[in-house]
């Protein structure tokens, strides 16, 4: 109960947060309009005007909660306007990327972990890899695909992959190394073969760092399906939804894009989290 009334508390503190940027940055402009129209307002006409622009600088959240139940309660899922439609669209691009960028990461951990020479070079490459902003490898693998006649949904996965894949490497890279060191002994005075230290121990440790990892990657793997929407022009995704929006000064459309992608990341990072319960608990780790 006492949780519950905190995250209440907060929620109410953001909200009241929002509402009064949205007034400070949005009054500017409903006083220009009343000075020019030679009128006088009250202050609570003020406060309402400022929470009902149609193009603020900073809409109010009842703004942004109207726009998203009429482009999702209001809309068919199959209408170009529908927030759902824009979002499946974006979800497939994020879970192809996120499947792409997971298989790499174990892969590239479990390679770092049992040989030297990966661990002196691939790990400094694939740590090198993320200082190279998103923003500027998106255009260049969009082209480099274009150019070969890849185009669709593989070359905005590829580029989610991209940001998903180095949480999932230095999480399992963390979780297969961290067995205690009586543990390994005891599988030596087993006689066991590498594989099987590997499945009987250092994978079974590893789990809840990778389950860790995996959410800040399907998070990330978000993040990169929007962006790799971006370049391309794209007319559907949240991504072009947000370039729309920027185009023709919908900042309510692009705030209710914006939502709408934290409310599909923290659904999917929930469903990670269930997995994770489930599986640690069938593993006896909880």
């Amino acid at each position: 109960m006492r949780s519950l009334a905190s995250i209440c508390v907060v929620i109410g503190a953001l909200i009241f947060t929002w509402y009064l940027g949205a007034f400070l940055l949005n009054s500017t402009w409903a006083l220009d309009k009343v000075k020019r129209a030679g009128v006088e307002i009250s202050s609570k006409e003020l406060i309402l005007d400022t929470w009902s622009q149609e193009k603020p600088k900073l809409p109010a959240p009842h703004q942004v909660g109207s726009e998203l139940w009429k482009t999702t309660v209001e809309k068919k899922i199959t209408s170009k306007r529908s927030l759902i439609f824009h979002s499946w669209i974006t979800l497939s691009s994020t879970l192809v990327g996120f499947l792409i960028g997971t298989s790499l990461g174990i892969l590239l951990a479990i390679g770092i972990v049992h040989n030297n020479a990966m661990n002196m070079s691939i790990m400094p490459w694939a740590i090198a890899s993320q200082t190279i902003p998103i923003l500027a490898i998106a255009p260049m693998i969009i082209v480099v695909l274009n150019s070969i006649g890849v185009q669709g949904l593989l070359p905005k996965a590829i580029i989610s992959s991209y940001l998903c894949f180095f949480p999932v490497v230095v999480g399992m890279v963390k979780g297969l190394r961290s067995p205690d060191k009586i543990d390994k002994d005891l599988m030596h005075t087993y006689n066991a073969t590498n594989f099987q230290k590997f499945w009987k121990l250092r994978l079974p440790t590893s789990m809840p760092f990778l389950f860790a990892s995996l959410k800040v990657g399907i998070s990330a793997s978000l993040v990169g399906a929007i962006v790799g929407e971006l370049p391309t022009g794209a007319v559907r995704g949240l991504g072009a939804r947000l370039l729309a929006g920027s185009y023709y000064g919908q900042t309510i459309q692009i705030w209710s894009a914006l939502i709408m992608a934290a409310i599909l990341a923290a659904a999917l990072v929930g469903i990670l989290a269930l997995l994770q319960k489930f599986t640690l608990n069938r593993m006896g780790m909880t």
